[in-house]
């Protein structure tokens, strides 16, 4: 148990490690695209008029998608490296 719990914040650590690296071009255009589209899911969700169920629907889902595409693409590093393999040396 210990020693997945270990893993888990290691793979963490790598993660944000991987999230102060520079960022290729392609995936900070993807970056910004997916907070416009969460931003723009996040507006419809927030109006405050009464919109169609389905409307409120598809802004949760572009809200979600555009959370995680900018997420990933932070994510991604320019040089081939991987942090994990770093550390160890």
């Amino acid at each position: 148990m210990e020693k997945e719990k270990k893993k888990s914040t290691d793979k963490l650590k790598s993660y944000f490690k991987r999230c102060g690296k520079e960022t290729p071009p392609f995936f900070k255009k993807l970056r910004l695209a997916g907070l416009i589209i969460a931003a723009v899911g996040t507006t419809v969700l927030a109006a405050p008029i009464a919109l169609p169920a389905v409307v409120v629907t598809v802004a949760g889902y572009l809200a979600t998608a555009g959370a995680i595409a900018s997420a990933v693409s932070q994510a991604a590093i320019s040089d081939g490296a991987d942090c994990e393999e770093e550390e160890k040396k």
